[in-house]
């Protein structure tokens, strides 16, 4: 009966190695299943460090396995600090890897929120590459293949297509946090909405702002319209709790930045890259006049404009910190 058993057993552990699905899938890939798409190449351009919506959409970048993040760019004020900023950052997530540029250095106009953050750390890089270089460089390395995510004022935008608008153009796409097409501040989902308004960092570099729209790149425009989520006290118990790196580091930038409620403008870029069902866009043709107003400009009947942006007037809070909330969350 020993030797019956022992005989069974040899025959099934042949059988199971001859059908092992790793080594059929391997032998014999099923093509109707697709592969996995290669992650979309992005360059986060960014004024982190005043208010905290920043730094919630760097984390859901980084928390986001559908993109492969080339480098961050700062913009607007102490750039430099920024930077440090982000060299912390990216180290206690375990990220050090990423490059982080610094744009040429601005006149404050802002309060620096979470300023100890950047200076008390061991991971503080002496200095960082400019940020105009760095964006062309990674363009001319990867023409048609970068999505710029642009999350504050526009300045390194502006200047990069001043020194050289033929590798601008060969961005793959613009997606930016900008704008007031029909809301302004202050837009809480019910009552008349707030007027249009000049939104803070198109205001912050009208001329740059202008050029951008002119540029002749896609453009995928994420307005005050459709961005005023807010992070209630729930969500942010939750959040806050997990005790993960990435939460524990959020935790602390939203105590410095020293506000109860933040509104989370800025993350719906990257949400929308990921998921553009989140904020559905339509094409229209945005002129930003000298004041700092996004206002669509379909042209005369006999001469309409053609579109020059996808604009997002509207958005889901729930469907949104449900996408937003697990992936935060996550070990």
């Amino acid at each position: 009966m020993f030797r019956l058993k022992a005989i069974l057993a040899c025959m099934l552990g042949s059988a199971i190695l001859f059908f092992d699905p790793a080594s059929s899938a391997q032998s014999s890939p099923n093509p109707a299943v697709p592969e996995r798409a290669s992650p979309e190449k992005v360059i986060i351009d960014t004024d982190i460090g005043d208010d905290i919506d920043d730094a919630f959409a760097v984390a859901l970048a980084l928390r986001s396995p559908e993109l492969q993040i080339l480098g961050i760019i700062t913009t607007f004020g102490d750039t430099e600090t920024r930077a440090k900023l982000l060299d912390r950052f990216l180290a206690e997530v375990a990220r050090p890897e990423i490059p982080v540029a610094a744009g040429a250095p601005t006149a404050p106009k802002g309060t620096f929120t979470q300023r100890r953050y950047a200076e008390n750390s061991r991971f503080a890089k002496p200095s960082h590459p400019d940020a105009v270089a760095f964006l062309l460089d990674q363009i001319r390395r990867n023409p048609g293949q970068i999505t710029l995510l642009a999350i504050g004022p526009l300045m390194n935008i502006g200047a990069a297509i001043d020194k050289d608008p033929a590798t601008f153009r060969k961005l793959k796409r613009v997606i930016m946090m900008g704008g007031s097409i029909k809301r302004g501040y202050g837009d809480f989902g019910f009552g008349p909405p707030p007027p249009p308004e000049p939104e803070w960092n198109i205001l912050n570099d009208i001329p740059s702002a202008q050029k951008l729209f002119a540029a002749g790149v896609p453009l995928f425009v994420m307005p005050l319209d459709a961005t005023q989520l807010k992070l209630d006290e729930v969500k942010r118990d939750f959040l806050f709790s997990q005790g993960t790196p990435l939460t524990d580091a959020l935790t602390i930038l939203y105590h410095q930045w020293g506000q109860q409620t933040p509104t989370l403008f800025d993350p719906m870029t990257i949400a929308f890259l990921v998921n553009p069902a989140l904020c559905p866009v339509q094409p229209m043709h945005i002129r930003v006049d000298d004041k700092g107003f996004t206002r669509p400009d379909p042209g005369s009947p006999n001469a309409p404009n053609s579109p020059n942006a996808q604009v997002c007037l509207d958005s889901n809070p729930e469907a949104f910190f449900r996408f937003l909330l697990p992936r935060l969350a996550a070990p």
